[in-house]
């Protein structure tokens, strides 16, 4: 797709890779919208990205807030016409106490679940009259290696040691789904759907995880940009890492 004058929405853009994705957007000369429950904290980011020669407006936007999420897309609506992308970035980890086999507490499973799937379906569907009217739309769902049933039982890959948790990588499991439905649903708008997986990068996120942190916050978000911008060779209902197509 053209990048000239392209309408990009992201959602928890207001730091680590969400950031890093909104700004590479402003840098290949898209209007980006900066989405982030503080609001504040969003149009911090829009404006140093606008003293970088780019363009960026802030967007208040919590994905467990229905009414508030529906605001927003009413507020895009109303001053843009449309949307041509939007990544789903936004996501907790959680307490991870509250995850462990044998020990789990579903209301710290809820509350992942709440933003990792829920507040997915919220934002796309408030946004889909808008995705519409793009001639060329784009979704790009943020989702996690951990949620690749064939890495986390591959004995031989690094994802195979992490601890059970019943929580995050289940609700990015639920997201990769998620993602392959849409993008039957939206074919025939012409919409691509896509999830990705950007790998632990050093960011506030993923600070804990137990294993030295190489990659950055532009890292991991490559692999959105690229998915987000591509022509007409861009796949839909796939997930993928920079390598290509990560199993389900």
């Amino acid at each position: 797709m053209s990048n000239d004058a392209a309408l990009a929405l992201v959602t928890g853009a207001n730091k680590g890779i969400g950031r890093a994705v909104a700004g590479r957007f402003a840098e290949l000369g898209m209007t980006v919208l900066v989405g982030a429950r503080d609001l504040d904290k969003g149009a911090a980011v829009a404006a140093e990205i606008g003293a970088a020669g780019g363009k960026a407006y802030p967007v208040g936007l919590d994905v467990t807030d229905q009414r508030g999420v529906a605001a927003a897309a009413e507020e895009i609506g109303g001053r843009f016409g449309r949307l041509d992308v939007l990544i789903n970035n936004a996501g907790i980890a959680g307490d991870l106490e509250a995850q462990s086999p044998g020990s789990v507490r579903l209301d710290g499973m809820r509350t992942v679940f709440e933003t990792n799937l829920f507040g997915v379906v919220t934002v796309i569907e408030a946004m889909l009259p808008l995705l519409r009217r793009s001639p060329a739309a784009r979704i790009v769902n943020v989702s996690s290696g951990t949620s690749s049933m064939a890495w986390t039982t591959d004995a031989t890959h690094y994802l195979s040691r992490m601890p059970g948790s019943l929580a995050y990588p289940v609700s990015k499991a639920a997201l990769n789904m998620l993602t392959v439905q849409y993008a039957k649903a939206l074919s025939r708008d012409g919409i691509l759907v896509n999830a990705v997986a950007p790998g632990a990068c050093d960011t506030d996120f993923a600070r804990g995880l137990p294993f030295r942190l190489t990659r950055t916050a532009a890292d991991g978000a490559a692999i959105v940009v690229r998915l987000a911008t591509q022509g007409r060779e861009c796949p839909t209902g796939g997930f993928f890492d920079d390598g290509g197509r990560v199993p389900w």
